[in-house]
């Protein structure tokens, strides 16, 4: 179900973690004096900013759904991408097929544990005002999340590859969310990472 005003927040969830070494996303984090899973730092602001999230995962993802509720007290939707193993166009693609009814989809990533609230509301509101493509951008670089309207409906189901909507991304204008916060790069990929954040 999309928020009041259409829009649908989906957080991708359904990566394979393996330049990691191990699940990044349950990887125990500290920040703001809490030590939780990584994920489920990552999900805190979306559940701050939206009534009802969307969270695409692995078909093997029970222990992982299991824990972030735990963690989050929260109830989460979560999707099962069968195609997970594909690359991110599917998880993408398979949140946006569970959420056909939105006017727009909110887009973010599980292992990305320092993106502020401010900048997913941002995004969410510069759709909500008309954007057709939207993203928080610091010093001239675009971070996360990202939105699209309803207008990339057939173009998001279609999607194929681990480059996810890069292609729309680099075709069409989108409308800049100016921030000071660098947390909207900040992603996961290697335990040197996590310890650097």
């Amino acid at each position: 179900m999309p928020d009041p005003g259409g829009i649908s927040a989906i957080v991708l969830a359904a990566g394979a973690s393996r330049r990691f070494g191990s699940d990044k996303l349950l990887h125990p984090l500290t920040r703001k004096g809490m030590t939780l899973p990584l994920a489920a730092h990552s999900l805190r602001p979306w559940l701050e900013t939206f009534d009802a999230i969307t969270v695409v995962v692995r078909p093997d993802s029970a222990a992982f759904c299991t824990a972030i509720d735990a963690a989050l007290g929260a109830t989460i939707r979560y999707v099962v991408c069968a195609d997970a193993g594909q690359g991110m166009a599917a998880s993408l693609a398979a949140g946006v097929h569970a959420n056909p009814e939105a006017a727009g989809w909110l887009i973010g990533l599980a292992d990305m544990p320092a993106i502020p609230s401010i900048a997913i509301a941002g995004v969410r509101d510069a759709l909500l005002a008309g954007a057709k493509l939207a993203a928080p951008f610091c010093d001239d670089r675009r971070g996360h999340p990202v939105g699209f309207s309803n207008t990339y409906r057939a173009a998001l189901l279609s999607l194929q590859g681990d480059n996810g909507a890069r292609e729309i991304l680099s075709r069409d204008k989108i409308i800049h969310f100016k921030i000071n916060d660098k947390g909207i790069f900040t992603d996961i990929d290697t335990l040197g990472d996590l310890q650097r954040l």
